[in-house]
């Protein structure tokens, strides 16, 4: 790998805005079921994923990531159109974006505006690969296999082929904007094994023991809502994390596919510096939702807790200057971001309608006008998934189970209770509260169903 004085570049530094006066490149990497602290920039000493360290080092790491839906066909919508999920309506495996709806993501947009376009990996929105769409695409429907085709070379490695493939198509007269979807680090879900890491790596995190997290206990899963108790939470548990030999063995497995994903990014960055590009290549890494590694007795993602609705976010813009490399923000981003601050970056301006808002502002050290809330909701229909709505706002988590007879709430003080132990819907302390952010809800809710794709769209409230 190169090293750090090559990466950055020394015309980089001493310029500080190197290639202002042409568009970027962009290069968006999105890694599968990846929650926010499996990264060793966001503090975890056990994971390896040096490249992507070394890309924060030289970026922007966004320590307050979110996803507005916590599955995958909903937020790869929301990260092609910018929209939330009452908004593009893709709440099933089946159902594709429109051909309206197309038109209006950000690759088809950087398409017209001059981009060559790719797509590789796991597409995840409807049942039909729109090929068509894109200069370059190698992309799988549903799931996909990570040992696919003669099984003899896993699927990580083989993207990291194709993603070489794209860039040595590309030519310096015209700007790029590759998309990578990794499937890992998911599970396979029909294979007992689960984590389908590399052979190769059988040896990694050998002799290191994973910490249980504190919200693994029993006592945490029975404080549960009691309809959550055989939800697929808990099903999915069963198969990862029910014993202490399963569960180093599930997280070791989740790690190591982590790792192998880490191994592209360096792969891709070292290539692209090689051809000059780098330093006018904006990078972004973040994944499609959290995930359960066994908190509450659960598995997976879904729910509106921390670890299923929380990932990571770090974005390397080689515009900046030098001075604001390397910085930590805390405001709140979502996924719904991604596709704005993709079309401002090539100087286009997103779509009206569009509910995310460009990361530069945060990138660039302003927070004014910020979001100082934002709603969640999951309305995917599964009878061990039960459907909710809520708000997160800068301290507490308001949760809607609106398929409860009657609406269940839960209420957690995200600041004070990290890893949402204790609901204080009942509590009459905070009875203020509760009935402030079922409001905002409320306003949200119709805020929502006000939406219209031309129109210019404003937060409520």
């Amino acid at each position: 790998m190169l090293g750090r004085r090559q990466f950055v570049g020394a015309a980089l530094a001493a310029a500080g805005m190197k290639g202002a006066d042409r568009k970027p490149n962009l290069l968006f990497l999105l890694a599968d079921d990846q929650r926010w602290d499996t990264l060793g920039c966001m503090g975890n000493r056990i994971i390896r994923t040096p490249n992507v360290d070394r890309v924060a080092r030289d970026g922007v790491v966004f320590e307050n990531n979110f996803v507005t839906t916590a599955i995958c066909m909903t937020s790869r919508a929301s990260y092609f159109t910018g929209l939330m999920e009452r908004s593009h309506g893709i709440s099933s495996f089946s159902k594709p974006l429109t051909a309206d709806q197309m038109a209006r993501s950000y690759p088809a947009l950087l398409r017209r505006a001059g981009y060559r376009t790719g797509f590789i990996g796991k597409y995840g929105v409807g049942d039909k690969l729109p090929d068509g769409e894109f200069d370059y695409f190698e992309a799988f429907p549903g799931q996909g296999k990570y040992f696919p085709g003669d099984g003899k070379e896993h699927l990580t490695r083989i993207q990291e082929r194709q993603c070489l493939e794209f860039l040595s198509g590309c030519t310096k007269d015209q700007p790029f904007a590759l998309s990578v979807s990794f499937k890992a680090p998911h599970v396979q879900d029909e294979d007992p094994r689960q984590f389908l890491y590399d052979p190769a790596d059988e040896a990694m995190y050998r002799g290191i023991k994973i910490p249980v997290p504190q919200t693994a206990d029993e006592r945490y899963y029975r404080a549960l809502p009691e309809f959550l108790h055989e939800s697929e939470g808990r099903v999915r548990w069963r198969l990862q994390f029910a014993d202490a030999e399963m569960y180093q063995r599930s997280v070791k497995g989740y790690y190591r596919l982590i790792t192998e994903v880490d191994r592209v990014v360096g792969a891709l960055t070292d290539a692209l510096a090689r051809r000059g590009e780098l330093d006018n290549t904006v990078v972004i890494y973040t994944g499609d939702n959290g995930y359960f590694l066994g908190e509450h007795g659960l598995s997976h993602k879904w729910y509106m807790y921390e670890e299923s609705i929380r990932t990571p976010l770090v974005i390397r813009d080689p515009r900046l200057p030098q001075a604001m490399r390397g910085r930590r923000v805390r405001e709140m981003a979502l996924n719904i971001d991604i596709a704005p601050t993709l079309l401002s970056a090539a100087g286009i301006t997103p779509p009206p309608g569009v509910q995310g808002r460009d990361l530069a502002q945060l990138m660039r050290g302003s927070s004014a006008g910020w979001r100082r809330e934002w709603f969640y909701s999951h309305l995917f229909e599964h009878p061990k998934i039960p459907q909710s709505e809520g708000i997160r706002d800068e301290r507490f988590s308001y949760i809607r189970w609106i398929g409860q007879k009657p609406v269940y709430e839960e209420l957690f003080d995200h600041v004070a209770d990290p890893h949402n132990i204790r609901t204080l819907a009942a509590n009459p302390d905070h009875r203020g509260t509760l009935e402030r952010l079922r409001g905002r809800w409320s306003a949200w809710r119709k805020r929502l169903a006000r939406w219209r794709p031309d129109e210019r769209w404003e937060d409520p409230g």
